[in-house]
Parts: structure tokens; C-alpha cells; sequence
């Protein structure tokens, strides 16, 4: 057997049109496909050719949930790996988004940041 590939991970966001575009802005990402979603809703497909994230936003959003990182299927974070990590940082902060939790550990240095729909980004550099 080959071994597996992460291809995308799908999210629901409030506003996938203004997530995609920031994600492309701060990863040089481009949106792959959008359009209705065989569910309802919209989704937009952001990311390179070989792996993406799909952004979902359903006919009718549901109420927002609080943070619970110990719940089972909870999504702690999606992370990002970038070449210049000082230049991805600015390009957060420019998006008026605040970078944290900032670590240099091995295998790299590393930030967060958590974007409008309350998802958390980790990026990270292993140069």
C-alpha cells in the first residue's frame, strides 16, 4: 500500500468568499473551485494543487459553539508550513490578526494565530 497523503480538510467558516481570500493573501495560496455545495451552502476549495482546505458555510449557520479543545473531533488547529516565517508573521499582523505562542523548539520555530471564524493557524519553518 502507498502510503497516505493528506489531501484537504474541510471547515465551516461564516464567510468562505473573505476566508479564501485571506488565506491566499498570507499563504500565496489560490482558490482551486467554489461553488454550491451538494449539502447546501457554498464552499470554496483554497490552497495549492496538491492539497487545500476546503470552506464551507451551510444554507443557515448554526449557533456558534465555545472553544472545547478536550472534545472528541474537536479541530485544534491547521497547520501551515512556510519558508520565511518573520515574513508570513508581518503578513498576519498586516491582515490585523495577532501572532502568539510563539515557539523555537525542535523541528522549528513556529507561531499562532487565530483567525474571524475562531479557527487556529499554526505556522511553522523548518529552515
Amino acid at each position: 500500500m502507498q502510503t497516505g497523503l493528506l489531501e484537504h480538510v474541510n471547515v465551516t467558516v461564516a464567510n468562505p468568499q473573505d476566508t479564501a481570500d485571506l488565506l491566499c493573501r498570507l499563504f500565496d495560496w489560490h482558490i482551486r473551485w467554489s461553488g454550491p455545495s451538494a449539502l447546501g451552502g457554498t464552499t470554496f476549495h483554497v490552497g495549492t494543487e496538491a492539497q487545500y482546505v476546503a470552506l464551507y458555510c451551510p444554507a443557515a449557520l448554526a449557533a456558534v459553539r465555545p472553544r472545547d479543545v478536550a472534545a472528541p473531533g474537536h479541530l485544534n488547529h491547521i497547520a501551515v508550513v512556510v519558508d520565511d516565517l518573520d515574513a508570513a508573521e508581518a503578513r498576519v499582523r498586516e491582515a490585523g490578526l495577532e501572532p502568539g505562542n510563539h515557539g523555537d523548539y525542535e523541528p522549528g520555530r513556529r507561531f499562532y494565530f487565530v483567525d474571524d471564524n475562531g479557527i487556529e493557524f499554526e505556522v511553522v519553518s523548518y529552515t
